[in-house]
C-alpha cells in the first residue's frame, strides 16, 4: 500500500495554485495535431473540483458565441502547462451546476475581495497626522536647520 502512495506523490504537480469552484481561471492545455503540439488558452470559470490526490480533476465552463462549453481537466497531468487565476469567485456552493440554466449576466459571480494591493497597505498603515485650529498646514522642514534656529 505504501508503495503504490510512494509511486502517486512523485507524479504530483507542485505548482498548482490555490483555486476553487467559482474562480475564473485561464488554462494552458498542449494540443498535439497533425504531429506539432501547441498550446491551447480556455479561459472560464470553476464549476466543480474533485479531490483525489493525483486523480483530482476540476470543471471548467466557458460561453463562446452563445453555446456552453464545459471540459473536464486532469489537475496532476503533464498536459497542462500552467493554470493561472484571473479572479476570485465568492460563492456558497462546492457544485455550481445551476450557472448551466443561467445566461447572460445572470450567470454572473461576484468576486471574492482579498488582500489589498501593496500600495494600498503601506497608505493604510502610515497614520495621518492631525492638524489643529491654531497650526497651519505647512511643509515639512529640515531637521538640522530647525535645531540651529532653537539653539540660537
Amino acid at each position: 500500500m505504501d508503495f503504490i502512495r510512494m509511486i502517486e506523490e512523485e507524479q504530483l504537480r507542485k505548482d498548482i495554485p490555490d483555486f476553487g469552484p467559482g474562480d475564473t481561471v485561464r488554462v494552458y492545455a498542449k494540443v498535439k495535431e497533425k504531429g506539432k503540439e501547441r498550446i491551447q488558452v480556455f479561459e472560464g470559470i470553476v464549476i466543480r473540483k474533485t479531490k483525489a490526490r493525483n486523480r483530482s480533476t476540476f470543471t471548467v465552463r466557458k460561453v463562446s458565441f452563445g453555446v456552453g462549453i464545459e471540459r473536464i481537466f486532469p489537475l496532476h497531468s503533464p498536459n497542462i502547462e500552467k493554470i493561472e487565476v484571473l479572479r476570485t469567485g465568492k460563492v456558497r456552493r462546492a457544485r455550481l451546476y445551476y450557472l448551466r440554466k443561467k445566461k447572460g449576466k445572470a450567470a454572473r459571480i461576484k468576486e471574492q475581495r482579498t488582500a489589498l494591493r501593496t500600495g494600498e497597505q503601506e497608505a493604510l498603515t502610515t497614520e495621518p497626522t492631525a492638524i489643529t485650529s491654531d497650526q497651519e498646514p505647512s511643509a515639512p522642514q529640515d531637521t538640522e536647520q530647525s535645531e540651529t534656529e532653537a539653539n540660537t
